[in-house]
């Protein structure tokens, strides 16, 4: 039974992505936004405080993307994905993906500026792609590491 939970959550069944060219595109399109971000929107980029810089990395670059795709990938995506509804697709995004995508946004609204929340709809359609591409959170949980990974650099670079 726990095997199934954990199956609807996106916990089993890893399959290798490092090596998917749409994976490695999806890497490529964090780091033009990352410099985008840098030359273009600077004002969209966080201002950080320096204590405990360590922990906050920890946070936004681990915590934050694990949580968040844990519960939204993997459990709201995943539970969208076994209704009839939520597998149909339009223009390759399931229904479950663009709900789940939704919900995303609007837990975003919460911490950050309505520009910002807007603007992780389009990085958490990749994220549930790559989720409904492989059956599990894996592809979506590193590519948002890396993308909080920049994000984070691109913060303390900022500051220097």
């Amino acid at each position: 039974m726990y095997k199934a939970v954990l199956a609807d959550a996106g916990l089993t069944g890893y399959r290798p992505f490092f090596r998917d060219i749409q994976f490695l595109l999806a890497l490529l399109v964090g780091v033009f936004v990352w410099f985008e971000m840098w030359f273009l929107s600077s004002n969209l980029l966080p201002v950080f405080l320096v204590q405990n810089s360590f922990i906050f990395f920890l946070s936004v670059v681990l915590w934050q993307p694990f949580l968040e795709e844990l519960l939204f990938r993997g459990v709201v995506q995943g539970q969208f994905r076994l209704h009839n509804w939520g597998k149909e697709k339009r223009w390759g995004i399931t229904r479950a993906n663009l709900f789940a995508s939704l919900l995303f946004v609007l837990v975003h609204f919460i911490y950050h500026s309505p520009l910002w929340a807007i603007a992780v709809f389009f990085p958490s359609l990749v994220f549930g792609y790559f989720r409904d591409k492989y059956g599990s959170i894996y592809a979506a949980l590193a590519l948002h590491v890396f993308y909080n990974a920049g994000y984070f650099l691109l913060g303390l670079l900022k500051m220097v």
